[in-house]
């Protein structure tokens, strides 16, 4: 049996150091030789006539390596569980003492590991002292005002033009990289997108005002959008950041004005149906609650975001940075450089520490999502995109079958469900206050981070 002993050479991080004598793996190497002495596949012996001799001369230095390694692993893992290590990944070999193996001087041999150990955690934001902010959008008339002229727009009917008219035309428009002249470089490529007249800044919109397919203006992304479209502008041209400031030539190729829907009992049932809607003053009603829906996720992400951040950052979790750093060169498909490792630490960190929060408050609060949570939740999303044709339908029992025979999909649920479950018991844990903002306010409070899973 392996003979195993343990040393603390830094915070939270240890060497484990393995030794294994002959008797730990001899027994083992001669029982593989002759395993191996009957599936052998050697010119000149029938098969299972080899001669162990023969087998150990080829092989068997690759062979006792092997079952050396298998000895020192065993004793290793065994040695982890008995003592309960609770470890970061997996023990790092410090040394390599496998290529000092010699199959015709069997000896004992000594391996070391050093290992992270997970901390023991308190996670002190939860202890009642922490307070946090719930926002509450003001829906106003004029959000429901541009809801339903969005939808209006989006069920109307389109006709081509000949020049810009109405704030409510769609341009399909061509950008080109220029200089501050609207000049345009030999070979400069072209990105299409299209885009509605009002959603240039005011200014635009009268430079492009009565202009018709074929004309061009010139300016900045910054000049011509506020910083939602520019973001949206950006993201749709595929170009990075810094181009707001950049200017391009723009060519008008297409006119589109759209001839609203009229608000009919029609209209009303092709966006709510069965809903039995008949007025524009019920129709404007559901707008606005439907638009209250949206703001109250919003507010809710908002505050888990905040939440996530405050226990990423308040909770004291002691680290063995030097370790997990070594561990990151070595640990993944590709090994990194020592700087690649540094660089990538940060961001190791900050989700480390969350992995070790989630975990432990899961673990202490029975927190779980069952198979028919999961398979509700995937039926609310076939009703969700499929309306009130989903509603009692023959196919929706196949449907929701085929969607959880799909491990990826499960495997995405899940996660999402217990986080939200997560952030909901986190959330009873901490004072929460409400206030009053509007959305113009709300959009431009700062997003710290994206929403974390567990």
């Amino acid at each position: 049996m392996a003979t195993v002993t343990r040393e603390n050479i830094g915070l939270l991080n240890d060497k484990i150091t393995v030794k294994v004598s002959q008797e730990d793996y001899l027994p083992n190497f001669e029982k593989a030789l002759k395993q191996f002495s009957k599936s052998a596949n050697i010119p000149g012996f029938r098969k299972g006539m080899v001669p162990v001799g023969m087998v150990k001369k080829m092989s068997g230095q690759a062979i006792m390596t092997d079952e050396v390694l298998k000895s020192v692993e065993k004793g290793l893992m065994e040695f982890i569980q008995t003592e309960k290590l609770d470890i970061f990944g997996q023990p790092i070999s410090l040394d390599q003492t496998s290529q000092k193996i010699d199959v015709n001087q069997p000896a004992e041999y000594t391996f070391d590991f050093e290992i992270g150990l997970k901390p023991v955690i308190d996670i002190t934001p939860l202890d009642g002292n922490t307070t946090l902010t719930k926002y509450k959008i003001t829906v106003t008339d004029a959000m429901v005002d541009d809801e339903l002229n969005r939808l209006q727009l989006k069920g109307g009917k389109a006709e081509e033009v000949e020049s810009i008219t109405s704030e409510d035309d769609v341009l399909n428009v061509s950008f080109e990289a220029a200089n501050d002249k609207g000049e345009v470089a030999e070979g400069t490529e072209k990105k299409e997108t299209s885009v509605l007249l009002k959603y240039f800044t005011p200014a635009i919109q009268e430079q492009l005002k009565g202009k018709k397919v074929g004309d061009s203006i010139s300016f900045k992304l910054s000049d011509a959008f506020d910083a939602e479209r520019q973001a949206f502008i950006l993201k749709d041209l595929k170009l990075d950041e810094a181009a707001v400031n950049d200017h391009f030539k723009v060519t008008i190729t297409k006119i589109n004005h759209i001839q609203k829907r009229e608000l009919n009992e029609e209209f009303f049932a092709e966006v709510y149906p069965n809903q039995e809607i008949t007025t524009e003053e019920a129709f404007r009603a559901k707008l606005k609650e439907e638009i209250a829906k949206y703001w109250e996720v919003e507010a809710r992400n908002n505050l888990h975001n905040e939440l996530f951040e405050t226990l990423v950052h308040e909770t004291p979790i002691e680290l063995p940075a030097d370790f997990l750093k070594r561990w990151l060169q070595i640990g993944g498909e590709k090994p990194k450089t020592a700087e690649e490792a540094e660089q990538e630490y940060p961001g190791f960190d900050h989700q480390l520490r969350w992995t070790l929060i989630s975990d432990k408050l899961i673990r202490d609060n029975g927190i779980e999502v069952s198979f028919e949570e999961v398979k509700e939740n995937a039926k609310q999303r076939i009703m969700a995109y499929f309306g009130g044709a989903a509603e009692g339908a023959e196919w929706m029992d196949s449907y929701i079958d085929n969607m959880l025979k799909d491990e990826k999909f499960v495997d995405q649920t899940y996660r999402e469900m217990i986080t939200t479950k997560l952030f909901d018991f986190a959330e009873t844990k901490v004072s929460v206050k409400e206030e009053e903002i509007t959305a113009e306010e709300f959009v431009k409070l700062p997003h710290k981070h994206h929403h974390h899973e567990h």
